[in-house]
């Protein structure tokens, strides 16, 4: 071959160069190092605002709703002093004189003017005096919650603030009593006034201006009823109706908290609630304000901080890649020199010269005088190679066996024959993991296990492999195989593979045709004895190596062999024909098999006789499967040439024990628990030991007529 002629050297590189992916990976993280960097200040300062932004929010809710129930104390109790008032000045004579009480009360005492309604009760309930906006009325129209409320203050002897009271007498208003005293100290009687709930003296309805759409105050009992809103139409509503009060007195009330002064807040996801008690007459005060709207001014001024600090980000995010892309210029110009060298390399043509590569000191003039060293050494070695190469591709193309060398599992070189071996080209093999000609992963690993322990024993493999041809079909080779380094079976290993598929595929079905019955395809009658005196020989030598146990009893059965005998299998012969038999054969083999797959085996001895073989079966067990087997012949009732037919089976039964010493024996007994079933009446099962009858080594006897 001649060499092609030498090309031009590569043209210089341009002035400025973007970097390698190396430098440009660096920026990335400069980048987003700047970037996260600023983006966790700007987070954490954005939180830190927004926390101290909801902390003065709480407090300054707090205190308000602390303040407003303070006031609402205080005119409950201006409400009693000026009843206290009344009932100082009200004498024992006078409640035996009602218009001296009336007089008193809007004369002398003008507790009229401060109350919407006033009664006075002696100490038998007689009420003495009713009066409603200065009117006297009647004691009947005297509300049953107010009669109630006179009652229980009579009954205790303390002052009471009534709950709310919204019955017939007009608008919702609360009650206050103070019991009037004797000398002795023992009640007199009452004295009772109610405001209104809506009146300046209680809740005026300017109480919770100025109305805001971001914010409610919220006045309630402790039962839930809304008593101040700053949505009239909310009154006496419900507090579970309240969006964002709602979740928070459903878990007052769970916890069952004591109604106090102080205050308390709540932060929420959507709202900022805070709630503060009035002691004596069970009432909250609530604040409830939207989160987003409260907090709207903060996120305004947040998300412009954002943009300030994201601007910045962005301008030193691309003073750092400038810079770093400047200094990297040096570097990024011997990499296109590089690349240059490799192209002229893998195209066979002329490197480029001494003064092709660029100048620089430093890292990069040191990797310049590696690389040129790398060059002449690469030239050195690629005529070499080209040599050995063409050796060796003739010595592959010209064997007759298939050779393969692997490297780290992947298929380093095939040879031709190993091609047409496994149906590939060399092309789609060369380079590919050695996975590709197994069946699956299992295989390549068992094989994989295999190879590594002859290796390590014997330095060396052979055996026989199953491989996978490209078109799915299997291929058996024997393989031969030793490591390139004997001393380094990853460093790569030479396989040499000759083909055995068709010698190997006849010895198998060879051997299957020597141990199966053609018709039924159960193990025949030699492999049946094979099989059972192999069971029986494991089991003696288990029973001569285990002592037997403290009472002398005799190891227990290692397993049944159950007999089978079909009944009235001659009629369908003479009926119906040989083929009809022979099909029932077929059928009750298949059955058989079925039956006892998962627990045990069957074979056909001969004839209308079968065997099948439970081992480590208890007797209680084989007897269950013998009766399965024998209802599941009998139900099937086969039909040819027009005419139904009804089969049984006589199934003889024996317990491998320790009298049974070879198969002869087995089967003898076997046989007679079968001719037991026969003489009984047929299609049934009878189970013998082997001491019920004489065994007898020569054969088995002949039954009776079938």
């Amino acid at each position: 071959m001649t060499a092609p002629a030498p090309s031009a050297a590569p043209d210089d590189a341009p002035g400025w160069l973007v970097p390698g992916a190396l430098v440009l990976r660096l920026m990335l993280v400069a980048a987003l190092a700047v970037a996260l960097s600023g983006a966790v200040a700007a987070w954490l300062v954005t939180r830190a605002s927004g926390q101290e932004a909801v902390r003065r929010v709480v407090n300054q809710q707090t205190d308000e709703v602390e303040v407003v129930a303070r006031l609402l104390a205080s005119k409950i109790e201006q409400s009693q002093k000026v009843l206290r008032t009344v009932a100082a000045g009200i004498t024992p004579g006078m409640l035996e004189s009602p218009s001296s009480l009336e007089w008193l009360l809007q004369q002398g005492l003008p507790a009229v003017q401060f109350f919407d309604t006033m009664q006075v009760a002696r100490d038998n309930g007689e009420l003495r005096l009713n009066l409603r906006a200065g009117q006297q009325q009647k004691a009947a129209d005297l509300d049953p919650a107010e009669r109630d409320a006179l009652r229980r203050t009579l009954v205790d002897g303390k002052p009471l603030v009534s709950e709310l009271i919204a019955g017939r007498g007009g608008e919702p208003r609360v009650m206050f009593t103070m019991p009037l005293h004797r000398e002795d100290g023992t009640v007199l009687g009452v004295v009772a006034g109610a405001l209104r709930l809506q009146s300046q003296s209680l809740l005026p309805p300017s109480m919770t201006l100025p109305a805001r759409e971001d914010s409610q105050l919220i006045v309630f009992t402790r039962d839930g009823t809304i008593l101040s809103h700053s949505d009239s139409s909310r009154i006496l509503g419900q507090v579970r109706d309240e969006a964002g009060l709602a979740p928070v007195y459903a878990r007052w009330l769970t916890q069952a908290q004591p109604v106090v002064g102080r205050g308390m807040s709540h932060v929420q996801p959507d709202h900022i609630v805070s709630m503060a008690g009035m002691p004596l007459p069970q009432w909250i005060v609530a604040r409830v304000s939207t989160s987003q709207a409260l907090l709207a001014p903060l996120r305004g001024a947040q998300r412009e901080a954002w943009w300030l600090a994201v601007a910045s980000m962005l301008l030193c995010m691309l003073l750092a890649v400038a810079l770093m892309g400047w200094m990297a210029q040096p570097l990024a110009q011997l990499t296109h020199k590089a690349r240059q060298l490799l192209k002229t390399s893998t195209r066979h043509q002329q490197p480029p010269t001494d003064q092709d590569w660029p100048r620089a000191g430093g890292e990069v003039g040191e990797l310049v005088r590696v690389f040129q060293g790398l060059v002449q050494q690469g030239q050195q070695q690629q005529q070499r190679k080209d040599t050995l190469d063409g050796q060796f591709q003739a010595v592959l193309d010209s064997a007759s066996v298939g050779i393969i060398i692997s490297r780290h599992g992947m298929l380093d070189v095939v040879g031709r024959q190993a091609c047409v071996m496994l149906g590939y080209t060399a092309q789609e093999l060369q380079g590919r993991p050695a996975r590709t000609v197994y069946a699956s992963d299992a295989d390549y690993a068992q094989v994989g296990e295999r190879v590594r322990s002859e290796m390590a024993a014997h330095g060396a493999f052979d055996g026989d492999i199953c491989f996978m041809r490209k078109d799915g079909t299997p291929v058996w080779a024997r393989v031969q195989g030793r490591s390139v380094r004997p001393d380094e079976m990853h460093g790569g290993t030479v396989w040499i593979l000759e083909d055995i598929t068709a010698a190997r595929e006849a010895q198998v079905q060879h051997a299957w045709e020597r141990s199966h019955d053609a018709l039924t395809q159960l193990y025949n009658r030699a492999a049946f004895d094979e099989r059972l005196g192999l069971l029986m020989a494991e089991r003696s030598t288990r029973q001569r190596s285990a002592a037997e146990d403290e009472d002398g009893n005799e190891p227990q059965g290692d397993g049944v062999v159950l007999f089978l005998d079909l009944d009235h299998f001659t009629v369908v012969n003479d009926v119906a024909g040989h083929d009809a038999g022979d099909d029932v054969l077929r059928h009750v083999a298949r059955l058989l098999a079925s039956q006892v797959r998962q627990i045990g085996w069957a074979a056909r001895l001969g004839g209308d006789e079968f065997a099948v073989v439970l081992p480590g079966c208890a007797l209680a067990r084989g007897q269950a499967v013998a009766e399965q087997l024998r209802v599941a012949v009998h139900a099937w009732e086969p039909s040819y040439q027009g005419r139904s037919f009804t089969l049984g089976v006589s199934i003889g039964l024996v317990v491998l024990d320790a009298s049974l010493q070879d198969v002869p024996s087995v089967l003898y007994a076997a046989d007679m628990a079968c001719y037991d079933a026969k003489r009984a009446g047929r299609n049934r099962v009878e189970t013998r030991h082997a001491s019920q009858a004489t065994v007898s080594a020569s054969g088995r006897m002949a039954l009776g007529p079938v």
